[in-house]
């Protein structure tokens, strides 16, 4: 059995609320675990936004398991959260599972640069308020015979993949960080880019999409 040793019982806390979360888009959810030294990273992918979701949690002392120092595998996220214990602050690794493609396809760990023209975190939350506001507006005005799963989707789609003030980022990463708690009223927000992927970082998780799409050739798997 490994436990992971969290920093405090905010670290696990927090850890829980985004395994919650996770679950609450995706009872089935998996996510991929990398720790090494006092740092670890926990990946989980909420389908309705098609983002990757990265939240990174302190460990109160270095990974260590026998001869293993570093780990990586693919978990249940609803085993991980109920084996949290908020209190000890630790965690059980549960089993490993069988990973979703996603799982295999992570962003670059280095190489990332700033990107310029994001909007103040208002303007985001504000920007995220109104394509809420309009899914609302357009999917009420339908026709109750023309209100299908697949016209709900385009609408969604058409929203969703608009981007964000003069970036290449999808507003459908800032509804995710807003959705998954990392869109919070304190903290300074930047827009970062390495190759094909770009990343919205807070201080509270990022959020990883591919410019091409995750289905691109120009993966980095590992």
């Amino acid at each position: 059995m490994t436990v992971l040793h969290l920093a405090d019982e905010g670290e696990a806390a927090d850890l829980a609320a985004f395994l919650s979360r996770l679950l609450h888009y995706d009872r089935g959810a998996a996510v991929r675990l990398q720790a090494a030294g006092t740092a670890l990273a926990v990946f989980g992918r909420p389908p309705s936004f098609e983002v990757l979701a990265i939240r990174a949690v302190r460990l109160g002392k270095p990974y260590e398991n026998g001869l293993d120092v570093t780990l990586d595998v693919t978990v249940s996220a609803g085993e991980l959260l109920e084996s949290v214990d908020e209190a000890a602050a630790t965690a059980v690794v549960p089993g490993a599972v069988t990973g979703p493609p996603w799982a295999g396809v992570l962003p670059p760990r280095g190489g990332w640069r700033p990107v310029p023209g994001l909007p103040v975190p208002d303007a985001l939350r504000a920007m995220v308020g109104a394509g809420v506001a309009e899914f609302r507006s357009r999917t009420q005005d339908l026709a109750p015979e023309s209100r299908t799963r697949a016209e709900l989707d385009r609408i969604g789609r058409e929203i969703w993949s608009r981007t964000v003030g003069n970036t290449h980022l999808p507003v459908r990463a800032v509804h995710a960080a807003q959705s998954l708690g990392f869109l919070r009223a304190t903290g300074d927000l930047a827009l970062l880019s390495s190759g094909a992927w770009l990343r919205l970082r807070t201080p509270y998780g990022s959020i990883a999409v591919r410019r091409a799409g995750l289905g691109a050739l120009d993966v980095s798997v590992r």
